[in-house]
């Protein structure tokens, strides 16, 4: 296949990135992953041909780092973000200022496209912080990229989420689950596989300019609802408590203490204030813009992927359900 021309996707190695890398690969981009740690995300070469991926520095706060990483690039792609706040990695600094960072470098090299990743509820005037700068960050690439395109996924599931792996560790620590609110929101998670060819496609085709598209699955589930569907498949019965909206502001302010004690450890907080008011709004698409179907894109269920990674927590593994027949014939 003739290689293309060359995209820069910053954030390239996380779970959605790495992802995004393998589908442009396929669509025979050359790729430069331009991230923080360059060390830890050496493996990222294997998702392509030798030679088609490339692993560079880069941080969103340094201009030459984003300049040297968008030389001769003809797209970019910009991943960066946080799911909440410690020490320097802040909203305000990634979401806003790295968008606008991101853009500038990229039009001083003379980038042709920009796709720009949101978030589901993106909004300018949210009580959360996390909701606005993702709004913010969609502007301050559009006031230099009008025909930016921005993808607002919902919660994107896959075999390394961040959101049913979690609660599935979590279930098997703690015989108890709390419903942030009484677990009423609605989400319509979407597959990082689907994303990933979202972002692909946005950055191949020019009819994509300047649109924004809400990615979400093929079907809303009221957060009750996720926490059940997890637990069927691994196989555990645990308490869903509901946790009225005083008392996970509560848990919330806890949270948030937490990381201003442990600052940028591993132990992530069960919840942090920000994510309290996030769950007040239901995460759905709303209507008002393009989704999957209009990039060609068939949204992939729930259930046909969460049995491909959650049996790493049930009893046994992914000999659970060999063992289970096992006994079932002695």
């Amino acid at each position: 296949m003739a290689m293309q021309n060359l995209v820069t996707v910053f954030g390239g190695s996380g779970f959605i990135g790495a992802q995004a890398v393998r589908q442009l690969a396929k669509a025979g981009w050359r790729i430069r992953v331009a991230v923080r740690n360059p060390g830890a995300a050496y493996a990222m070469r294997l998702h392509g041909d030798v030679g088609q991926i490339d692993i560079v520095q880069a941080n969103v706060r340094n201009e030459a780092s984003l300049r040297r990483a968008l030389s001769g690039a003809t797209a970019a792609v910009n991943l960066v973000a946080v799911a909440y706040e410690t020490g320097r990695q802040g909203f305000q600094a990634l979401h806003v200022m790295g968008a606008k960072n991101v853009a500038t470098a990229a039009r001083a090299e003379g980038v042709s496209r920009l796709v720009q990743m949101s978030a589901l509820g993106a909004d300018a005037l949210s009580g959360s912080k996390y909701a606005r700068t993702k709004a913010d960050g969609e502007e301050a690439a559009r006031a230099i990229y009008p025909d930016a395109v921005v993808l607002r996924p919902s919660i994107v599931f896959g075999p390394e989420d961040n959101f049913f792996n979690r609660f599935a560790a979590m279930a098997q620590i703690s015989p108890v689950l709390p419903l942030v609110g009484g677990g009423h929101t609605r989400f319509q998670p979407v597959f990082v596989g689907d994303v990933a060819k979202a972002i692909a496609r946005a950055v191949a085709d020019p009819d994509c300019a300047g649109r924004t598209y809400e990615l979400g699955g093929p079907a809303e589930f009221s957060f009750r609802q996720l926490m059940e569907m997890m637990l069927a498949e691994i196989g555990k019965r645990r308490i869903l408590l509901p946790l009225p909206w005083p008392a996970a502001s509560l848990a919330g302010a806890g949270g948030d203490l937490m990381l201003g004690l442990l600052g940028d450890s591993l132990i992530v907080p069960p919840v942090t204030a920000d994510q309290v008011t996030l769950l007040k709004a239901d995460n759905v698409v709303s209507g008002a813009h393009l989704g999957l179907t209009d990039l060609g894109i068939t949204p992939t269920t729930l259930e046909a992927v969460l049995p491909s990674y959650l049996y790493r927590y049930r009893k046994g593994g992914q000999y659970a359900d060999q063992e289970d027949r096992e006994y079932a014939a002695v």
